[in-house]
C-alpha cells in the first residue's frame, strides 16, 4: 500500500480535521454513485477503495499513538518497522502467515516492540501453536500493560489453556456459560480485526 497521506493528497503533519476533510472531498469525488453506466465505473471502484484504505491506516495508527496530528510530524508510517508491522497485520488477516513471519523474523532484534510479540503470537495462534501464542502474548502485556488488544489476546489464550487443561472444571463446575472453544476462536478473530482497520475486502 502506498502512504496513506499521499493517497488523501494531505501532509503527514496535517491534524484529524483536515484528514477527515480530504477523505470527504475524495469520497464524494469518486462515489460509485456518480459513476452509474460510466465506462469509468471501475477505475472509481478501486480508486474508492484505495481512498477507504488509506484513511482507515491513517486512522488506526494515529489511534495507536504513532502520529502526533497538529502536534508534531507524523514519520512512522516511512520508518521501516512500522510499514512492515503494518504490512503484518494485512497478511495475518488475509491468513498469510508465512509471509507475516518472515517481515516479522527480518525484524532486528533492537526493533521488536511489544507489538512485534503481539503480532508473532497471532502467527503462531493461527497455526494452533498454543504455547507459542501465550508466550509472545505474555511478553507483549509485559512489553505494554495498557494495551489492551494485547491483553484481550493473552486473556483468550488463557481461557484456551484453562480449556484444555481441565481448569475450567476447578473453577466452573455446572454453570453452563463456560467459555468453549468457539467461544475462545471468536474472540480471538475479534481481536485480529485491528479495531477498524482495513476495509480490504478479504
Amino acid at each position: 500500500m502506498n502512504n496513506p497521506y499521499e493517497v488523501l493528497g494531505v501532509s503527514e503533519t496535517a491534524t484529524d480535521e483536515e484528514i477527515k476533510s480530504a477523505y470527504r472531498k475524495l469520497a464524494k469525488k469518486y462515489h460509485p454513485d456518480n459513476y452509474t453506466d460510466s465506462p469509468l465505473a471501475d477505475v472509481a471502484e478501486q480508486k474508492m477503495k484505495e481512498i477507504n484504505e488509506a484513511y482507515d491506516a491513517i486512522n488506526e495508527m494515529r489511534q495507536k499513538g504513532k502520529g502526533t496530528g497538529s502536534s508534531g510530524s507524523y514519520s512512522s508510517y516511512s520508518n521501516a518497522s512500522s510499514s512492515q508491522f503494518y504490512n503484518v497485520r494485512i497478511y495475518i488477516q488475509r491468513n498469510m502467515i508465512d509471509q507475516a513471519e518472515q517481515v516479522l523474523d527480518s525484524t532486528p532484534m533492537g526493533n521488536r516492540t511489544a507489538e512485534w510479540y503481539y503480532l508473532k503470537g497471532m502467527c503462531a495462534y493461527r497455526r494452533g501453536w498454543s504455547e507459542q501464542a501465550f508466550n509472545n502474548f505474555t511478553t507483549a502485556c509485559n512489553m505494554d500493560p495498557n494495551n489492551q488488544e494485547y491483553r484481550a489476546a493473552l486473556n483468550n489464550m488463557q481461557n484456551q489453556r484453562a480449556y484444555n487443561y481441565g481448569g475450567y472444571n476447578q473453577t466452573n463446575v455446572g454453570n453452563q456459560s463456560t467459555c468453549t472453544c468457539c467461544d475462545v476462536c471468536t474472540a480471538m478473530m475479534c481481536a485480529d480485526c485491528f479495531c477498524d482497520c482495513c476495509r480490504m475486502g478479504c
